[in-house]
Parts: structure tokens; sequence; C-alpha cells
């Protein structure tokens, strides 16, 4: 055990050096010294060349409440709190990254060890989700609401752009065989394509749903670029006259009666 140090005072007499604090802390240190936490939480003898093997320090037992619950759990006294906080995970289902563990009224970090706060036997600890880790949850909640909304809003847009896409389709046959379309057909069409992009356009891209957005913003212009070609190709085309030709036949001859008195 380390000594505790003093110094002579201006007056003649004597002071500690250290506080009473500071001392416990260097005893908790050369405790330590020699012996390393395992992530399990086990305590082994660090590799050390010629030095005769020391036993490790007894296990405490800490208290600590989470919510309603109130777990007691074994650990080295020369734990940290990051190697506490894994322990609590498979008791409490809450990850290490999104706990806060509090000591005597104050969050304390996943580096500092147990012994040098001054946790001891049947120590009470508290336990509590972080608050970063809460809003960061609340952060990909909004996200992932968003790209569901987003997605949502694509997929009934595909499906109206299918509709348009089998009518494009279905003009580009009929031109293509000669026969003249209504021009107020292909219009219309560009009219109705033009307003899905404007949709498009509107749909915040988070996520998946960029790409998502991107591959019906390019199915929407091929189409429209398809018709505008048509259109010309339209203009082109003959309108087709159907007439119908009928047969005429001459009058049947009659018979003429002769009448006798």
């Amino acid at each position: 055990m380390a000594s505790v140090m003093h110094r002579s005072s201006s007056d003649g007499g004597s002071s500690s050096g250290w506080s009473d604090a500071a001392a416990a802390v260097s005893a908790a240190a050369e405790d330590r010294a020699g012996w390393e936490v395992r992530p399990s939480g086990m305590v082994v003898q660090a590799r050390e060349d010629g030095a005769p093997p020391r036993p490790p320090p007894p296990e405490i037992r800490v208290r600590v409440k989470y919510g309603g619950a109130r777990h007691e759990v074994p650990v080295s006294p020369i734990a940290t709190f990051g190697q506490l906080k894994k322990l609590l995970a498979s008791r409490t289902g809450l990850q290490p990254a999104d706990q806060q563990l509090t000591y005597k009224g104050r969050a304390r970090g996943n580096t500092e060890y147990l012994d040098a706060c001054g946790v001891k036997n049947k120590s009470k600890l508290v336990l509590a989700e972080d608050p970063a880790s809460l809003e960061r949850r609340y952060m990909e909640r909004q996200k992932n609401a968003k790209i569901e909304s987003a997605n949502r809003a694509i997929g009934a847009i595909a499906l109206e752009v299918d509709k348009l896409a089998d009518q494009v389709t279905s003009i580009e046959k009929s031109i293509s065989r000669g026969n003249k379309v209504a021009e107020v057909q292909i219009t219309t069409l560009i009219e109705l394509l033009m307003r899905h992009a404007v949709k498009l356009e509107s749909i915040p891209a988070v996520g998946d749903s960029s790409s998502q957005r991107n591959i019906q913003a390019k199915r929407v212009q091929k189409c429209v670029e398809t018709l505008d070609v048509l259109k010309v190709s339209n203009a082109r085309l003959q309108a087709v006259v159907v007439t119908t030709k009928w047969e005429t036949f001459e009058a049947p001859a009659t018979t003429q009666w002769e009448l006798f008195d």
C-alpha cells in the first residue's frame, strides 16, 4: 500500500500533501496493478516475468436500479463502468452504447474504474437510457418514417406510369402500322406524364427512396421522349378515309299484259 506523503507547512506543522480521495485513488491503482479484466468480466493476472502470483481482488456485488427493476450484479472492483455496462446488457436488454450509469449523482464514463470512483460492495447505482441515445433513436425513427412515406408515394406513381407506358406502346404500334392517331391522345399522355414527373420531384429523397425515385423519373422521361418522336411521325401520316362503293343494278324488265274485254 502506498504511504501517504506529508509536507511541512510554513508555521512548522505538517499538512497532508494528498487528499483522502487522492490517496484512495492511488491505493486502488496499486490494487489494479498486475491485473486486467477480460471483456467477459473475468479478472486475470497480467503476464509479468518473474513476478510472484497474486490473488485477485474479491468480487463485489453492486445494486443497480433500472426503472422499476433492481439488479444485483457481481463484478470485480477493478473493472471499469464500461465493463459493468456489458454485464448489464444481458440483464436489461439495453445495449452498452445506450446506457448511462450514474453513481453518487454523477454520470460515469466508460473508462472510469469502479474502485477509483469509490464503488464498494452493495453500492447503489442508477441505470438509465443515455439521452444522446434516445435522441439518436428518435431521429432514426423519423428518418425511417420519411423513407416509408416516400416509398409509398413512389409506388403509387409507378403504378400510374405503368398504365401510361402501356398506352404509349399501343400508340407506337398503331403509328408503325401506318395508322394515324388523334393528336389529342398524344398530347394528353404527355401532359399526364409531366404531372407525374412534378410529383416525383416533390418527394424528398431519403435513403433507398432516392434511387427508386430516379428510376421512375427516367421512365417518365423516356415515355415523353418517345411520344415527342411519335407526334412528329404521326403528323406525316395521311388520314385514312374509308369509302363505301355501292354496286348499282339496272331496273328489272316489266311484263306488259294485254287486256281482253
